[in-house]
């Protein structure tokens, strides 16, 4: 149990006593959302082109009709574009919605219907089922403040981010945990993460989204399909409750902050995926949930004839830069640091933040700007996934330098290197070195760029070097959904059932590229699972699949136990070593970096070779001097090294434990004045201590 002891709270049953003496007065305009306050609750709700308002309140969360229903007066209870009351009597725990009449004029972009009911945007909890129209908004007592819970505040440089989904990493029977699936099942996995190294956790989106499933499939054999991934959000600012052991009416408030706080209390970070580019109520099929029904027109791009742009690639897109939306994001943001003591955000698609409301990508987007100095988040993680599925790419150019990236260069440049192509070393080199071409000359540093080489969306690390091609037939969509460009590697047999030394390469390959992401300057991102070898049968896009394809096989990590010692020996090695937490570039001056061929002779950037040397001499932070080979052919190469001996740290051709003898109880092996790098291999040197 947490510090913060948790509140059992029981719906709100609307007696007919209760409903008999509820009275109601004009509400305070401000601030949006339901208040909670001694004796009542106050409902403030935003529609600017509605003409009539009504709250709607139910007796039970299964309830279709409400059993209380009151009509706003426009002349009393509206300021402006707010609709609000302060209904003496209620308390916290009441289940409500809207309905609201208006135009209905799909030209000017109103989509008003006073028969269907709606969701409240500014509901901090929501119960019930968006498919039997069940699903309710829910009132929430804001929770006290927590003077217990302390973030961590990880300096950028010292960050090691490990990204999965609350509800897979826990679900499957082998995860071993009392909860499976839920905040309270990943509390139960800290102290693994913390053994591994991890001091940040990004979670896969949290925030209460619509739809679930996504319709029957006959083609995967496993009936109906979900909205696993869970980019579908509905709720901004409340946590879903899918991932709670209860969630009758605010229970998972509890548990997530239950979550947040013990994750703070091993010493770690939680940054939120969130998806502000686009909501479920989708294009002009979807349903009417909640902003459709309310500010259609202000909240969602629409063209000249009322269509919605889908610059998301979901069916509609945020008017982000519209000022209500823009306060309607800046206020949840606030909510989930101040509230919910979040500590950053990746954003989806953060692209569309920065279009203006005709759709085109602006400079300097108020948005942008605002996020990165808003007082509250001032302290915050924020990282930008810089392109949208409309064709913006702005890795490199994203915001100012508030604003770190997930750097798609990096994961695109270092697959190309390990799989082998020509021409790659020049790039390969520039991504090992915190991709100064890409940063440095907006005044960024290595820190502004989130390096990963697999996440959610693809392959995971064990079967990008196992399929050369996706196999998302699983998905119902013959294969045709998911990149076909995913710079992968087989290892000479497509899938499981290789013969043996198959899979010793492929171990090899893993350990290949978790050196490279270990190794290079920049914040490493590692997917969650990649460190005992996760596979999803080579799937690439999971996004629909709830099921073992992409829960976490914890047998795995009896399996490839070898791999998983690999991982963690390797970020122990990272974070003892200050030239690869460097908060700026190396001056490349021959001084601090020198890059090598295979023959101790300065390497020559304009041959088509591909193997790369370089040693590192970062005395300005006290590190040691490194001397590292990246070996991606086919041919194993005997390598000169500079003077003075050397200790082997890193060899990923050997085998475990002699793959990594470096914090262990192994002692490191003597290397003179040279050495074998075997074909598609790692090595890692470090100078011996007082030479």
């Amino acid at each position: 149990m947490s510090r913060s002891s948790l509140n059992i709270y029981q719906p709100t049953l609307l007696a007919p006593e209760v409903l008999a003496g509820l009275t109601v007065t004009p509400g305070r305009p401000y601030p949006l959302g339901p208040m909670v306050r001694s004796g009542g609750v106050r409902f403030n709700v935003v529609s600017r082109f509605a003409t009539r308002v009504w709250l709607c309140l139910y007796r039970n969360v299964g309830d279709l009709d409400p059993v209380w229903e009151y009509e706003f007066d426009a002349r009393r209870h509206r300021t402006g574009d707010v609709w609000s009351i302060f209904v003496r009597g209620l308390a916290q725990g009441v289940y409500y919605k809207y309905r609201m009449d208006g135009p209905n004029d799909s030209v000017a972009g109103h989509c008003f219907d006073a028969q269907v009911h709606l969701l409240d945007p500014g509901a901090k909890a929501f119960s019930g089922n968006v498919y039997d129209g069940t699903i309710k908004s829910v009132t929430v007592l804001d929770a006290a403040d927590r003077p217990y819970d302390i973030r961590p505040r990880i300096p950028m440089n010292k960050l090691v981010i490990y990204e999965a989904h609350v509800r897979g990493l826990t679900r499957d029977p082998s995860s071993g945990v009392k909860h499976p699936g839920t905040y309270r099942g990943l509390i139960e996995k800290l102290p693994y993460l913390k053994d591994l190294g991890i001091t940040a956790i990004e979670l896969l989106p949290i925030q209460e989204m619509g739809e679930t499933r996504l319709g029957r499939c006959s083609l995967n054999g496993r009936g109906e399909l979900e909205n696993y991934w869970g980019y579908s959000s509905i709720g901004f600012f409340a946590p879903t409750g899918r991932y709670a052991c209860s969630a009758h009416a605010w229970e998972h408030i509890d548990e997530f902050r239950e979550m947040v706080e013990a994750v703070h209390d091993a010493g770690m970070e939680i940054i939120l995926d969130v998806v502000f580019n686009h909501t479920s109520e989708g294009d002009e099929r979807g349903p009417s949930l909640c902003f459709r029904g309310m500010l259609n027109s202000i909240f969602y791009m629409l063209d000249e004839k009322g269509h919605y742009f889908n610059y998301s690639g979901c069916g509609n897109t945020v008017n982000c830069n519209h000022p209500l939306v823009r306060d309607f994001i800046l206020d949840c943001l606030r909510y989930w640091v101040s509230v919910m003591h979040v500590d950053g955000f990746r954003f989806d698609l953060a692209s569309i933040l920065g279009r203006d409301q005709n759709g085109e990508v602006i400079e300097n987007p108020p948005l942008v700007e605002r996020i990165a100095e808003d007082p509250v988040l001032r302290d915050v993680k924020l990282i930008a996934e810089a392109w949208d599925a409309g064709g913006a790419y702005q890795v490199g150019s994203f915001g100012d330098v508030r604003w770190a990236e997930w750097n798609g260069r990096y994961r695109d440049d270092v697959r190309r290197y390990w799989r082998g192509d020509r021409g790659t070393r020049g790039a390969f080199a520039s991504r090992l070195m915190g991709s100064a071409d890409i940063y440095e000359s907006a005044g960024r540093t290595p820190c502004h760029s989130i390096n990963f080489i697999t996440c959610h969306d693809g392959f995971t690390l064990r079967d990008l070097v196992s399929y050369a091609r996706k196999h998302n037939w699983d998905n119902g969509e013959g294969n045709r959904d998911g990149s076909n460009d995913n710079l992968s590697i087989n290892c000479g047999f497509e899938g499981d059932g290789a013969r043996t030394w198959v899979n010793d390469l492929r171990l090899q390959m893993q350990k290949n590229h978790l050196c490279t992401l270990f190794l290079s300057l920049g914040v490493p991102m590692l997917l969650g699972g990649d460190e005992f070898g996760r596979t999803q049968q080579g799937n690439n896009n999971a996004y629909c699949q709830d099921n073992a394809v992409s829960w976490f096989n914890w047998d795995l990590l009896k399996e490839n136990e070898a791999l998983f010692r690999f991982c963690k020996a390797l970020i122990a090695f990272r974070k003892a070593q200050p030239a690869f937490t460097r908060q700026s570039y190396f001056e490349g001056d021959g001084d601090d970096v020198l890059w090598y061929g295979p023959d101790r002779k300065p390497v020559d950037w304009s041959s088509s070779a591909t193997l790369l040397a370089y040693q590192i001499n970062d005395r300005v932070n006290g590190g040691a001097t490194l001397y590292a080979i990246f070996n991606n052919t086919e041919s194993a190469t005997l390598i000169q090294l500079p003077p003075g001996g050397w200790e082997l740290c890193i060899n990923t051709a050997l085998r475990s434990p002699r793959d990594i003898q470096w914090g262990g109880d192994l002692p490191c092996d003597s290397v003179v004045d040279q050495i074998e790098s075997s074909s598609r291999s790692v090595i890692v040197l470090r100078q011996s201590l007082g030479v």
